[in-house]
């Protein structure tokens, strides 16, 4: 039986490595936002590490009285916030070895944002930091499928669709996922490792793992790779 990998997930804004780390494991990644919109997360913000410390990137969206709204059906509520966070990003990254190439490929997305809606400037920062990477996994969206109910049959359903006969994912998902649907239908679950990541040349102070995959781009540039485990 031929392998195939997948990963189902909700997008975040700028993740942190190991998110693409587990993209690049996969055959297919599919962009699970039309899940519900939750507050202080992942989704529109991200940190990055400042001459004064970690910093988070937040970018801001409407969400007054939208108690019950996907991902995907979430809206930017500044036009600017896309100037301000590269001019954030500028002063903490621009004496990075490559800050001036990575930047080249980046700067466009943040001052010319490809919509208002928080999923697709996610994804469009996604795609390019994929290809930055040399990151050749599928991209597809959950809204191309006919999705069943059921928290965990949902994901099992998808793999189903794709044809996958793996089914990666964080660890976090151990608490609430029931693994015996996936068994039923021989597919076989994993869990992301994101313990003993190495150590690159990180500007401003004591190194840590906790910040957008930026920082790595912008410090080891063509060998970030080199600091990811899916490329080992």
């Amino acid at each position: 039986m031929m392998i195939k990998n997948v990963i189902i997930t909700q997008s975040n804004y700028i993740p942190w490595k190991g998110y693409f780390d587990a993209i690049n494991i996969a055959d297919e990644f599919i962009v699970y936002d039309d899940m519900q919109y939750t507050r202080r997360d992942w989704r529109n913000r991200n940190k990055i590490k400042t001459a004064n410390g970690l910093q988070w990137l937040t970018i801001p969206v409407e969400v007054k009285g939208k108690y019950t709204q996907k991902i995907n059906e979430t809206r930017v509520a500044d036009a600017n916030w896309g100037e301000k966070h590269w001019k954030s990003i500028e002063m903490s990254y621009s004496k990075a070895p490559f800050f001036s190439e990575t930047a080249e490929k980046l700067e466009p997305l943040f001052m010319h944002p490809v919509s208002d809606m928080l999923t697709e400037i996610n994804k469009s920062l996604l795609e390019r930091i994929c290809s930055i990477l040399s990151i050749k996994t599928r991209i597809r969206d959950s809204r191309d499928f006919k999705l069943t109910e059921g928290k965990t049959e949902r994901l099992v359903d998808l793999c189903l669709q794709v044809g996958a006969n793996n089914y990666y994912s964080g660890p976090a998902a151990k608490s609430y996922m029931d693994e015996s649907l996936f068994t039923k239908k021989q597919i076989e679950v994993h869990y992301f490792d994101y313990s003993n990541y190495p150590e690159y040349k990180q500007l401003n102070g004591d190194f840590t793992h906790e910040v957008s995959i930026l920082d790595l781009l912008f410090n080891e540039g063509p060998n970030a790779n080199g600091f990811m485990k899916s490329f080992q």
